[in-house]
């Protein structure tokens, strides 16, 4: 069984050593990867130092860093953490234990559950934007995950394998949540304690920037799973818009016969016509849509036949 611990990383020489030396200690079994991304400070030859398998990254952000590891890196599970000392080693075996038995594909590292991220987290933003997140994606994909972007978790070869990552930075934990959701993988919240970073290490996150990234991430994969009702709610918008604007017009006409108010007469019709376009495009993706989840459902059962054979043929 081949465990292999991804820590993605961007000047991070104060506490890559501890993360790795914390984590060797846990699991002594399971090989450390460090993805250095760019970093203009020591963290590649500290992790080197420290025993890790080091290897450089240099498309920018985190989402690049994670696509290359879960294409590059070859093992039974893996689980992801960042490098900069927030989350505690000693829960990873209780990240795997579900992974393991068959019960999870995708293990998730619930910081908010037990409140220690509300209380060691300093930057307020970083709570109303979790809880923002949480709330969005719990209502527009039906569940009740409680850390969406949490940065720890552990993954079977399943998941890893078939994940096409599609984020660039960090919208990535976002994205991986919302793929497992609508692909129908098996999801565990394990609760875990949350420590902010020491003193002298400064976030790579920016609240405002990042935080529009992942709004705009939502959105965009709302879009693209499940079109239907993104489309209609658009077309409701350009319906109620145009009958607004048309009232004044259809009141006229039924008065005196005449219409006077021409442009808005136009401009309500081409309202109304783009809200059956919307409709009509919803309607066209969302046949699509469910053509590309039977046709990804082959492709997993495809998969894991393959890897079953070739099991076999191993043993």
């Amino acid at each position: 069984m081949k465990i292999a611990i991804l820590i993605p990383c961007y000047n991070e020489e104060l506490t890559i050593s501890k993360v790795i030396e914390d984590f060797n200690r846990v699991l002594p079994e399971s090989d450390i990867y460090v993805y250095d991304n760019n970093s203009k400070d020591k963290t590649s030859e500290i992790a080197l130092k420290s025993g890790a398998i080091v290897v450089k990254e240099p498309r920018q952000g985190k989402g690049n860093v994670v696509r290359s590891m879960f294409r590059d890196i070859d093992a039974d599970y893996y689980v992801m953490v960042d490098g900069d000392d927030t989350y505690p080693a000693k829960f990873v075996k209780e990240l795997l234990k579900p992974v393991i038995s068959g019960e999870a594909d995708m293990t998730i590292g619930d910081r908010l559950s037990n409140g220690t991220y509300t209380l060691e987290n300093k930057r307020a933003f970083h709570n109303f934007g979790n809880n923002l997140v949480k709330s969005l994606i719990g209502k527009l994909f039906k569940n009740d995950i409680n850390d969406i972007m949490t940065g720890y978790r552990a993954f079977n070869k399943f998941f890893v394998k078939t994940m096409p990552v599609l984020s660039e930075g960090f919208e990535i934990e976002t994205e991986m949540s919302i793929h497992a959701l609508d692909k129908k993988f098996l999801l565990k919240e394990i609760p875990i304690d949350y420590r902010d970073r020491p003193e002298g290490s400064s976030s790579k996150l920016n609240t405002y920037v990042d935080g529009i990234k992942v709004i705009k991430t939502i959105i965009s994969l709302f879009k693209d799973y499940k079109p239907l009702p993104f489309f209609a709610i658009l077309s409701l918008v350009s319906f109620i818009i145009g009958l607004l604007v048309g009232i004044p017009v259809i009141t006229e006409f039924i008065e005196t016969d005449f219409i006077t108010k021409l442009p808005s007469a136009i401009l309500a019709l081409g309202f109304v016509l783009t809200a059956i376009l919307l409709l009509t495009n919803g309607f066209i993706l969302d046949t699509l849509v469910k053509q590309n989840k039977q046709n990804y459902e082959l492709f997993l059962n495809t998969f894991k036949m393959k890897n079953k054979v070739d099991g076999n043929k191993n043993e």
